[in-house]
């Protein structure tokens, strides 16, 4: 995804699947007082799921190409 970073690009797709994976995790686990979700959360939580798996499999992994 980042074939600009050259050498650092193991480094940085690691750390944009930590950003991403703690978004969408936090997105989906917050809860407010009253134990209700939030729509905007849960759409920024799957946002984030989708560009984390998608990093995952395609750069890191290598299994699938898009």
């Amino acid at each position: 995804m980042f074939e600009f970073a050259g050498a650092f690009e193991p480094v940085i797709n690691l750390i944009f699947l930590m950003a991403t994976g703690f978004i969408a995790w936090h997105g989906v686990r917050f809860r407010d007082k009253e134990g209700n979700t939030d729509a905007v959360r849960l759409l920024f939580a799957c946002i984030a799921g989708v560009f984390f798996f998608l990093v995952l499999f395609q750069d890191v992994l290598g299994i699938v190409q898009f």
